[in-house]
């Protein structure tokens, strides 16, 4: 790998709000290996500049709440889609993400378990998208929000069925299980609050995953659930949209081991979009999505307030969600959240990438971090909608390579075999 070298924009390191007004970032080797003011800043007699003049410098952003081989179709229709249609969806998706600048993400499930050859063929170089912790099918159980008709989930009861469920994704090589605790508002079977595992089921899933050196991550809404899922030592909570004092509680003890993605954008969406597949506003307002939207804005805030990391990462993937528009999340972070378009930044970059890898070089420009830079024609902290137009988006690189360039990203040439 050659040295890159971005110079002379403002410089957002993702350790914390500030800000270095004439900034220098080098990545050698694919590592950061300098990010600071551009007058300490190394010589290099040999190395690729990248034009950064008048730009904002920042590292790449997390989607903690991925479901890459979801392709853009009403969410009725996800599980009819053709396994080799998915996958051409899937590739797509992953260059529609990176060059949206997300250069990681943490996958929630694929309807047609197609996350392990996607994540592999991104590694090799293969194709463009973001470093991907790959997930499977979703794991849940009868009469469960993932047992609906036409159902592609991993439907599975009782602990020792479970960890024989378990035990087949670690054989296929999957980073991340996802599993069920309760349900949606949209479910005739099972909606938030009815917890659809047991505790031992929940334990079961948990344990083996981890003995295998595989994370979990759950579906979970309800303070019951959230709470059921920090008692068994779940890695990311999906949603946690109504918590009482002691759900807050637990999530702030559990705060060095645990991320939480809220995943708004589909509640948001549903209410101002869902017309346009067949679920009127008034619909989605009886089935009480309005009250989830303002449920989640008061645990985000009380999560905040005692520490928790909160990540960006909204269940796109859908019509009304589609990839490459990951960027609209953070707008949602600054209006609905209230937080700073800074803190925002911090949710999808540092936070974001704790969440990928707690080693800390994921998320954050500082010596050691992996190489992953977004260079933003616009200023973020001054308007986080620049974010959302992908034409500004000057430049992608993940690991010290250009991976994206004005929105689109790049493809390279694969060399024949045989």
């Amino acid at each position: 790998m050659s040295t890159l070298v971005a110079r002379g924009a403002q410089l957002f390191t993702g350790v914390d709000d500030t800000v270095i007004v004439d900034g220098t970032v080098v990545i050698d080797d694919g590592v950061v290996v300098y990010a600071g003011p551009s007058d300490s800043a190394p010589r290099f007699d040999h190395a690729d500049h990248l034009d950064a003049d008048g730009c904002f410098l920042m590292p790449g952003m997390t989607e903690s709440h991925a479901h890459l081989s979801y392709g853009n179709a009403d969410p009725r229709a996800l599980n009819a889609v053709p396994t080799p249609i998915a996958m051409l969806d899937a590739v797509d998706n992953a260059a529609r993400v990176v060059a949206a600048g997300f250069t990681s993400a943490i996958s929630f499930g694929s309807a047609q378990g197609l996350d392990i050859a996607l994540r592999d063929v991104i590694a090799s170089g293969r194709v463009p998208g973001p470093r991907l912790l790959a997930n499977d099918r979703d794991l849940g159980s009868t009469g469960s929000n993932a047992d609906d008709s036409g159902s592609a989930k991993i439907i599975a009861d009782d602990p020792w069925t479970i960890r024989r469920e378990v035990r087949t994704l670690a054989k296929k090589g999957v980073d991340v299980i996802k599993i069920f605790l309760d349900g949606e508002a949209l479910s005739t079977q099972a909606p938030p609050g009815v917890l659809t595992y047991t505790d031992e089921e929940v334990a079961a899933a948990v344990g083996e995953a981890h003995a295998r050196d595989m994370r979990v991550a759950c579906h979970a809404r309800s303070a019951a659930a959230v709470k059921q899922a920090v008692r068994h030592g779940i890695d990311f909570v999906g949603h946690a949209n109504f918590l009482d004092d002691e759900a807050v509680d637990m999530l702030a003890e559990a705060r060095d081991r645990l991320s939480v993605g809220p995943g708004v954008a589909w509640e948001v969406a549903l209410l101002e979009r869902g017309h346009e597949i067949g679920i009127p506003r008034e619909f989605a307002v009886s089935k009480g999505y309005q009250l989830e939207v303002d449920a989640t804005i008061a645990s985000v805030k009380r999560l905040r307030e005692v520490g928790v990391r909160v990540t960006v990462g909204g269940d796109y993937g859908l019509s009304i969600t589609p990839h490459g528009t990951q960027g609209k999340e953070l707008e949602y972070f600054v209006d609905l959240f209230e937080m700073t378009p800074a803190d925002a930044l911090l949710c999808a970059t540092r936070d974001g990438g704790w969440a990928f890898d707690s080693g800390g070089r994921v998320g954050t420009l500082t010596p050691e971090s992996v190489g992953d830079l977004v260079i933003v024609d616009g200023d973020p902290l001054a308007d986080i909608r620049v974010l959302q137009h992908t034409d500004r988006i000057r430049a992608v690189v993940k690991d010290g390579t250009v991976v994206a360039r004005h929105g689109e990203a790049i493809r390279r040439p694969v060399m024949a075999t045989g």
